[in-house]
């Protein structure tokens, strides 16, 4: 026997309160009304259906995790207000072999993006252009200054050739200018011998076919470029198609064609990358939906799998099948009606609605299946199972949507729309297990049970608990005791780059960028009320240790103007006359060409006739090329022109637009830039970079709290992602202590015993205290996506243990043996499939989540299905419960 009071007399009905008359009348009500009861549940669901696949919209937004109405959100909101193009913005990240390529690429990409008005509001280069190319030496120190102006003054002869002749011709003339200086003692071969050895290296790969990259800005500068030269961004303003699951996608992958349409790729010397709010939040939901549906499909193949090893009939598992996917339907369409738009953590409320549905599903079929062996009369048995299953399912959807609807006080806007939803469903998967899925039964009719549905292989386990209840319960007690140290290890990750997945796009640009220290990664904003009143704030924040710098539009006028102009000045007295259009001649022939590398060639070995050394021998090198070249056939000739004209004409650019500085202040500065940094309010922008690793969470702490220390109002990602952490911990701490008093409250209301209250509770504060010890033990820090493990504990282990604690007040002994404990292990085992769904998600985040629910699980039912029955110990009444 199943040791379960399951058989009251027939017409008798033990004593079961109100709440549990009502759902008896409710089921039979259904039972006697099936197919009007199930078509209109069909049609409901199929409109809310309909209705979910039409509004259906995802934030992947992590900001809008955390209510607005928090004080560093307002202050960011503030910020994006008065400078909007800092927001939903695309950065482009241009690498380039050499500077020349980079500053063509970000100069074609700039130009073909400015075109399209439907895809883009503004499209500008932040750190370069031609301000930048004309005030740039300025920026460099005197020292640095005088240094390449003395380079430049030195190379005179070699940028006239080049200067007046941009072309193959000119470029061998200008290195045959060697000659000349040789001849006349200016040097010797040996003086010039990296030059030439960088020429010759050029004109090598050319002639052998192989790709390379030619930089002149080098070659002048003697040193390899500067990373700076060779990294470019775009700052571009998408216009959104918010309809869309991908808001950003059309724009990002125009951007990513014209790059390819351009030839800014790899091969070609040039890597283009999108990061930023907008491919990070796109991208992030490619990798949530990534492989989701063949998962869903699996995982639902899997869940029906499961159903039917606990129900083992096909009738019973449909029945259960159709009234979760009712609920399941009508709870989006509820869930989308009341947020608005998922985030990417509320879209797992169809996870847990799963498994918590599935869960009222089973505990009532099983409980039928019991009665059924019982009872072979359909309507009987169906009137016991309400009788019996009712009142438990009742107070187990009370107080799980009590644990949810926990989080709706809390700023962490996450978990609280999770919780709405979540909680709204358990009520809706209540009435559909009492409503239409007794529906379905009846019209379905599955037929008699020839056994009991009980464990009986579990008997030994009883009877060990029952003899050893005492050992199990301090036991089991002193071991969570002896784990409480490792909770003063228990960690929460801050960073929410590490929910994303490492291996997209925007997320690898966005780490190079933090690992390579670019100031604007990390960087604090910091609103002034005008470009003035940042001065004193800038003088406080460069003397903080934990500042490595602190840019306004100031930061973009360049200092000691005045020792650093004439410097410049005296150059372009001699150099800027190179650049006079009327001094450049017609462009040439191949055939000119041909005949300027022979005769430069003829030059080198009159030159080198008779000389000895390393400089000598790389002038005949060099000879001997430029022979071989003018030998060979256009198609070389041609590649040499490609390699080394256009980063020439770059180069020449730029250089004559740094001869023509002048004197500089914010006026000059172009709009588009002054933009950037002073609003149209007038309020101005301060940013500050941080010290030390990025990377590091304390680093990036005490640098944010040094900051607000002097700039209370300060904001940015730094300070985000602090008050973010912040934030959560403390609406987990208030969640927590809310579901506790509510489902106190509720139990002590139904169970009328402070006794009986501890021992529902007490399990699942053990569960709770033994994940958050093994979280510690795992390396499993807690993050913004798995911490909705711990409402999951209070949902899920809040049911099975008011399952357990209402039938051993009705009497039940031997629990293990019990139907009970049949529906509670195959309900674990749904939802423990449901997480591994998500455990197997290409999204970090939610596969974190899988992690820490399937391990609460574990550690839950252990609570439920061992802990909790020896604490229990032996039933107080064999007979049908006293109403309460």
């Amino acid at each position: 026997m199943d040791n379960q009071p399951n058989s009251a007399a027939p017409g008798q009905t033990p004593q079961i309160g109100f709440i549990g008359r009502a759902i008896v009348a409710l089921v039979e009500i259904c039972s006697r009304s099936a197919w009007t009861v199930i078509v209109a549940a069909f049609l409901i669901a199929g409109a809310s259906a309909y209705y979910a696949a039409t509004h259906f919209a995802i934030n992947t937004n992590t900001n809008d995790f955390l209510s607005a109405k928090l004080p560093w959100r307002q202050r960011l909101a503030e910020l994006d207000k008065a400078f909007p193009q800092r927001h939903d913005d695309i950065i482009v990240v241009i690498d380039g072999k050499t500077p020349e390529l980079t500053e063509m690429a970000a100069q074609k990409l700039l130009t073909r993006l400015s075109t399209r008005k439907d895809l883009f509001e503004n499209v500008t280069r932040p750190d370069s252009g031609p301000y930048f190319d004309q005030v740039g030496l300025m920026f460099q120190p005197v020292a640095e200054v005088q240094r390449s102006i003395g380079g430049l003054m030195k190379s005179e002869p070699f940028l006239a050739a080049l200067a007046s002749d941009p072309s193959l011709r000119g470029v061998s003339d200008a290195f045959s200018y060697v000659n000349r200086g040789v001849r006349s003692g200016a040097g010797t071969f040996d003086d010039f011998s990296r030059p030439i050895l960088v020429f010759s290296g050029a004109l090598e790969d050319v002639l052998a076919g192989r790709k390379s990259f030619f930089s002149w800005q080098a070659l002048f500068s003697g040193a390899p470029p500067d990373p700076r030269q060779l990294r470019h961004f775009l700052s571009i303003k998408p216009i959104l198609d918010y309809a869309a699951l991908q808001p950003g996608l059309v724009p990002s992958n125009f951007i990513r064609q014209s790059a390819k349409e351009l030839g800014l790729t790899p091969q070609d010397g040039v890597t283009v990358r999108l990061t930023g709010p907008v491919p990070l939040a796109d991208e992030e939901f490619s990798t949530v939906k990534e492989g989701s549906a063949l998962n869903g499909a699996i995982t639902g193949l899997i869940v029906l799998f499961i159903i039917w090893r606990a129900l083992r009939s096909a009738r019973i598992v449909l029945a259960v099948a159709l009234g979760v996917i009712v609920g399941l339907c009508v709870t989006a369409a509820i869930g989308l009606l009341m947020v608005g738009a998922l985030n990417l953590i509320s879209i797992a409320f169809a996870v847990l609605f799963v498994g918590i549905g599935v869960d009222f599903g089973i505990q009532f079929s099983v409980r039928y299946r019991q009665e059924r062996f019982v009872h072979p009369d359909f309507n009987t048995a169906l009137r016991a199972a309400a009788v019996r299953a009712g009142r438990p399912l009742a107070l187990a959807a009370a107080a799980t949507t009590c644990g949810f609807y926990s989080f709706l006080p809390t700023d962490y806007r996450g978990v609280s729309e999770l919780g709405l939803i979540a909680g709204t469903g358990m009520i809706i998967a209540f009435f559909s297990s009492v409503t239409v899925l007794p529906a379905l039964l009846t019209v379905l009719k599955p037929p008699a049970e020839q056994d009991s549905v009980g464990y009986k292989f579990l008997a030994p386990v009883d009877e060990f608990l029952a003899r050893h209840r005492y050992a199990v319960v301090i036991g089991t007690l002193a071991v969570a005791f002896a784990g409480t140290p490792l909770l003063a290890h228990l960690r929460f990750d801050f960073n929410p780059l590490n929910l994303r997945a490492k291996d997209t796009e925007a997320v690898m640009t966005l780490d190079d960028l933090t690992r390579s220290h670019n100031p604007a990664a990390n960087a604090i904003d910091i609103l002034a009320p005008s470009l003035d009143a940042t001065k004193p704030l800038v003088a406080k924040l460069e003397k903080l240790p934990q500042v490595d710098g602190v840019l306004t539009l100031n930061s973009l006028v360049p200092v000691d103007q005045d020792k650093k102009l004439p410097i410049i000045e005296h150059a372009a007295k001699f150099l800027l006359p190179l650049f006079d259009p009327t001094r450049r001649i017609d462009a040439p022939s191949d055939a000119d060409d041909v005949a300027a590398m022979n005769a430069d060639a003829l030059q080198f070995d009159m030159a080198t006739k008779g000389l000895k050394g390393a400089g000598a021998d790389a002038a005949r090198h060099l000879a001997d090329l430029l022979r071989q070249l003018a030998s060979a056939p256009p198609e070389k000739r041609a590649a040499a022109r490609t390699l080394l004209l256009p980063p020439l004409n770059v180069m020449l650019e730029q250089l004559h637009r740094s001869l023509e500085a002048k004197p500089t202040t914010v006026a000059d500065i172009p709009l588009s830039l002054q933009r950037d940094w002073v609003s149209a309010d007038g309020q101005a922008l301060i940013s500050v970079a941080p010290k030390g690793d990025q990377n590091d969470n304390d680093v990036m702490r005490r640098f944010a709290k040094a900051v607000q220390a002097v700039a209370p109002n300060a904001t940015g990602e730094p300070i985000a992602i602090q008050e973010s952490g912040d934030t959560v911990i403390r609406a987990f701490i208030e969640a927590g202590i809310w579901a506790l008093l509510s489902i106190s409250v509720l139990l002590f209301i139904v169970l009328r015993r402070v006794s009986d209250v501890l021992l529902t509770l007490v399990p699942l504060l053990l569960a709770g205290v033994v994940t958050l010890e093994l979280t510690v033990l795992f390396h499993m820090p807690l993050n913004f996506a798995n911490i909705i493990a711990l409402p999951l504990l209070l949902g899920l282990g809040v049911a099975f243990k008011i399952y357990f604690v209402m039938a051993w007040r009705a009497g039940t002994t031997n629990l293990l043996q019990s139907s009970l404990t049949r529906a509670v292990f195959f309900s674990a085992m749904t939802t423990a499939t449901a997480f591994g769904s998500l455990w197997l998600s290409h999204h970090p985040g939610t596969s974190s989540m899988g992690k820490l629910l399937a391990m609460s699980l574990v550690t839950t039912l252990c609570a439920a299905v061992l802990f909790q029955p020896a604490l229990m110990g032996p039933p107080r009444k064999k007979h049908g419960e006293v109403a309460n």
